[in-house]
């Protein structure tokens, strides 16, 4: 079993307590306005509720919103039958919790949307609240059981991939620093950065050697002056900030304002104890990272370590 040092772990935390302020979302489709303001009112305690008059409105929000942990659908609507919206939506979002509400036998209809995997239940009207909020209970966990497989496979693609690139370019650079330059734009495509900066160090001192990639604008010499660099330096470890314009170390400093970077993360590459570089990963957004990736950084810094490292004794 991997195990996640215990800087990274607190970390982790963080980004977890964050994303747990965050209600599930659903969303739920019918024609008739009243039992839309019924159904909304039923969960807008306990989840982040969106509604939809038809299924052609509901293809908008989702355009917009994005997934739904789970999408609750009236069969009979003009223009757009239920088990037909939510067969549009089966492709995009496979792991979305789909849910039927129907006042009608249509058994033709509710047979092929089961057997076909568009939906995971239907529910005959007039429904039981308490029992629907029950199933929409049931329906989110699932939904939550889904995206934690799926992101288990992702990670694992996630970390063969980095370990069969930077091999590749570690092996086919005739100098560090072409390495580093390649290394780093591989490094902020994987995490989706704004910026990534490898720069090595020596004598725990940052070294001129740096490799770069920046959407945002130019960044020489941009960890030399960062109080996180210094901070990962000192102390070895990994240096976070999650929420940048309201940490008081940090806010003042000219690179985030004229950038507006908001998170920032400082991994020190070690081998042996040893400290070989420092890696830096930074964002526009507030905690883009997600609790997840950050068993992927880990694998990451050691795969790096030992690359630099290899370059190092050659």
């Amino acid at each position: 079993m991997e195990v996640i040092p215990q800087h990274l772990d607190s970390i982790r935390n963080q980004l977890i307590n964050l994303t747990r302020k965050r209600k599930p979302k659903i969303l739920v489709v019918d024609d008739e306005p009243d039992n839309l303001d019924l159904l909304y009112r039923a969960f807008r305690r306990d989840f982040s509720v969106l509604r939809a008059e038809s299924g052609i409105k509901a293809l908008e929000i989702l355009a917009l919103e994005g997934e739904m942990a789970v999408i609750i659908s009236d069969q009979r609507m003009p223009e757009m039958k239920g088990t037909e919206f939510l067969s549009k939506t089966l492709l995009q979002f496979p792991n979305t919790i789909r849910i039927i509400l129907t006042g009608f036998t249509d058994i033709e209809d509710l047979v092929e949307a089961i057997n076909s995997g568009q939906i995971y239940k239907f529910i005959t009207k007039p429904w039981e609240p308490n029992e629907l909020k029950v199933i929409i209970k049931q329906a989110v966990q699932t939904y939550e059981v889904l995206n934690q497989r799926t992101e288990d496979i992702e990670r694992s693609q996630t970390e063969l991939n980095l370990l069969n690139t930077v091999v590749h370019v570690s092996q086919k650079s005739e100098s560090i620093e072409e390495a580093l330059v390649e290394i780093s734009f591989i490094y902020a495509k994987t995490f989706s950065t704004d910026i990534c900066i490898l720069q090595l160090v020596e004598n725990n001192s940052l070294s001129s050697i740096q490799g770069c990639s920046s959407k945002v604008g130019k960044v020489d010499n941009l960890l030399a002056k960062d109080p996180l660099a210094m901070e990962a330096i000192t102390s070895g470890n990994v240096q976070s900030v999650i929420n940048l314009s309201q940490d008081a170390r940090l806010c003042d400093f000219l690179h985030y304002q004229t950038l507006g970077i908001e998170t920032h993360l400082v991994i020190p590459i070690s081998h042996r104890q040893k400290l070989l570089a420092l890696m830096s990963l930074q964002w526009q957004e507030t905690s883009t990272l997600r609790p997840e990736e950050l068993s992927t950084i880990n694998i990451s810094a050691q795969l790096l370590a030992l690359t630099l490292n290899s370059f190092r004794i050659a």
